[in-house]
């Protein structure tokens, strides 16, 4: 056989395991996940609502690619979204955070009591968590393996329910019901990863006023804030973000 054909049907061979992988992967998720019964009810309460609400605001539902964002200093987390066939991400809604552990700035060790700073991806789904439902952040990303403790980073840090927190982000069980079935809706319709960014706060005239003037004389924070603005900056003026990237020394690279 031609060594070009050859080599087409290989990649074509590897083609089809891998969209049949990932195929049964998500209708593994999903299994799971629609036999838990806080799922099952998150999702009776507001996937109909949420299908409304999008076909209202122009936006397709389950949503294909979406992008989370929280501000510490404001208690927001916002969701955005990008159709498929769009250039940019839409504003879809901002959410209220319950409350705050520690102060701004990123979470460098165990047991600091820090909620994390810095740009991030949702990497799993909990339904049977302690704080009703929960979705894992990537923390520590590599940024954080670098900067933070060598032998005791932290770890665990979610979006959760319960409205407490020693260190995650906490919504109220109504709030993580309906970000859990979005997020969700998303990573069922395809979407693997689903950035999430934490900024201190924004960083826009006041937010930068604040942190100059509380924070003036912290020089390691006021570095890192400098390198992650960049992230925040690009966002605001494009709506769209970049792939995550990291020099030696942690810092992020765009």
């Amino acid at each position: 056989m031609n060594k070009y054909f050859l080599n087409i049907i290989l990649l074509l061979a590897f083609c089809i395991t891998g969209a049949q992988a990932q195929f049964t992967d998500v209708n593994t998720l999903r299994s799971y996940q629609m036999s838990m019964p806080r799922v099952v009810s998150a999702y009776a309460k507001y996937d109909n609502t949420l299908r409304n609400d999008f076909k209202s605001k122009g936006l397709e539902y389950p949503a294909s690619n979406i992008y989370l964002r929280s501000f510490k200093a404001q208690n927001e987390l916002e969701v955005w979204v990008k159709n498929k066939n769009a250039d940019t991400f839409t504003l879809y809604k901002k959410y209220k955070v319950c409350a705050l552990s520690g102060v701004l700035g990123p979470k460098r060790a165990e047991g600091d009591r820090q909620v994390p700073e810095g740009l991030y991806f949702l990497a799993d789904f909990n339904p049977k968590s302690d704080f009703y439902l929960s979705m894992l952040v990537n923390y520590p990303n590599y940024s954080d393996q670098i900067l933070s403790h060598q032998e005791k980073p932290g770890g665990d840090i979610y979006v959760h329910g319960g409205c407490l927190t020693v260190g995650c982000i906490p919504m109220t069980d109504e709030g993580i019901q309906e970000i859990y079935t979005l997020c969700l809706s998303t990573r069922l319709n395809g979407q693997v990863n689903i950035p999430y960014h934490i900024f201190p706060t924004r960083f826009d005239k006041a937010g930068l006023n604040f942190l100059g003037r509380e924070y003036r004389h912290e020089v390691d924070k006021q570095k890192f804030w400098v390198n992650l603005k960049s992230a925040y900056d690009y966002f605001e003026r494009n709506h769209n973000i970049l792939p995550v990237m990291y020099d030696e020394k942690g810092r992020y690279v765009f």
